[in-house]
C-alpha cells in the first residue's frame, strides 16, 4: 500500500442487497468529478466477481456505469474459489493506483467480510487445503447443519455469529478452529481501518425492501436468469465452491434438475435474497463507523442519496444510529 497519511479516505458505499448501492456509487463518482476529483469504482461485492454471472448478481451494466471506470467486476472463472484474501490484495493494488492517478476510490458492495478485509487491519488465519477440501467434502454430503454443529462445541460464540446455512463461512470457521485452537471470532477483523475510509450506508426499511427485492427477482427471471444459468453450466458451474452456492443460482440449477418448479423457484429465490438481506444488515449495523442515509427510493432519487453520501463524507452530514428493521 502507499502512504495512506497522504491519501485521500476511501469511500465505502455500503448495505443489504437491493438498497441502490450501484446507481449511488455512479451518482457519487459524477458529483466528485464534478468537483475536479475523478472518482472511479472498486466492486466488492463476491459474487460479481464471476465472469457471466450477471443477471443473477445484478451486475451493474455497462451502460449504466456512465463511463465511470469500474474494478474488481469479472476475473474470476465460475470453477474457481472466491478469496478474501486475493481480493484483499488486487483491491488494495487498485486503490494505490486509483490515488496515484489523482482519483478517489469508491468501494460498493454488501459482502461484509470482504469489505473488512479490505479495509481494516486483518491477518489471515491458517488454512489447510487438504482440510478445507475434507470439511467441504462433509458439508455436501451431510448438509452444513452437522458441521455448525460441531463448531458450537468447539466454540459456542463463533457458532452463534454464523448463519447455519452457510456452508463456505461455516467450513472456514470450523477449519480454523481445528487447526489453532483458537476461537473464530478472535481472526475477524475489527473495527480499526488500515486504510482510511468513511463508510455510508443506504437505508431501507424491510416493508419497502421486501417488495423490492420481489420486483428484482421477477426482473431477473424475465430477464433471461434460467437462460444465463444453463450457459453458466456449460462453463462449469456445478464445478465450483463458491458459485454454484449463489443466491439465484443455487436455487435455478435445482429447477433445472427438475427438483422445483418456476413458482417454486422464483419464491425461493426472494425469500434467500430477503435473508440475505437481513444478514448484510445484520453485518453492518454495529459497526459505529458507518453513517447511514435514506437509500434512493427509485432511479431517479440516486443522486439525492448520493448528495447525501458527500455530506458525510465531506464531515458535514450526521452520523444517524443503525436502521432498525
Amino acid at each position: 500500500m502507499e502512504d495512506t497519511a497522504s491519501a485521500p479516505p476511501v469511500i465505502a458505499i455500503v448495505g443489504a442487497t437491493a438498497t441502490g448501492k450501484s446507481a449511488v456509487s455512479v451518482a457519487l463518482a459524477h458529483l466528485l468529478s464534478a468537483r475536479g476529483t475523478p472518482a472511479e469504482i472498486i466492486n466488492g461485492d463476491a459474487m460479481q466477481f464471476y465472469r457471466g454471472m450477471d443477471i443473477g448478481t445484478a451486475k451493474i451494466a455497462d451502460p449504466e456505469r456512465e463511463g465511470v471506470p469500474h474494478h474488481e467486476l469479472d476475473w474470476l472463472d465460475v470453477t474457481e474459489d472466491a478469496s478474501v484474501a486475493r481480493f484483499q490484495e488486487r483491491a488494495r493494488a487498485d486503490i494505490d493506483a486509483i490515488h496515484a492517478r489523482g482519483g478517489r476510490a469508491i468501494v460498493v458492495g454488501g459482502s461484509g467480510l470482504y469489505l473488512r478485509a479490505l479495509l481494516d487491519v486483518f491477518e489471515f488465519p491458517a488454512t489447510d487445503p487438504a482440510l478445507r477440501a475434507h470439511l467441504e467434502a462433509r458439508a455436501e454430503a451431510e448438509g452444513p447443519g452437522t458441521l455448525h454443529r460441531e463448531l458450537a462445541a468447539l466454540d459456542p460464540d463463533g457458532a452463534r455469529a454464523l448463519d447455519p446455512r452457510n456452508a463456505r463461512r461455516v467450513v472456514r470457521a470450523l477449519e480454523v478452529v481445528t487447526l489453532t485452537g483458537v476461537p473464530f471470532g478472535t481472526s475477524l477483523p475489527r473495527h480499526r481501518y488500515a486504510i482510511p475510509a468513511v463508510q455510508v450506508g443506504l437505508e431501507l426499511v424491510y416493508d419497502v425492501l421486501d417488495p423490492r427485492i420481489e420486483e428484482r427477482v421477477t426482473r431477473m427471471w424475465e430477464g433471461g436468469l434460467v437462460e444465463e444459468t444453463e450457459r453458466l453450466v456449460a462453463a462449469g458451474l456445478r464445478d465450483g465452491t463458491t458459485a454454484r452456492r449463489a443466491v439465484g443460482y443455487a436455487e435455478t440449477l435445482r429447477h433445472l434438475d427438475g427438483e422445483l418448479d418456476e413458482s417454486a423457484t422464483r419464491d425461493l429465490i426472494a425469500q434467500h435474497t430477503r435473508r440475505l438481506a437481513r444478514r448484510q444488515r445484520r453485518w453492518f449495523n454495529p459497526d459505529p463507523r458507518v453513517g447511514w442515509v435514506p437509500a434512493p427510493t427509485d432511479g431517479a432519487d440516486a443522486e439525492r442519496a448520493a448528495r447525501d453520501a458527500l455530506e458525510i463524507v465531506e464531515g458535514r452530514g450526521p452520523l444517524p444510529a443503525a436502521p432498525v428493521g
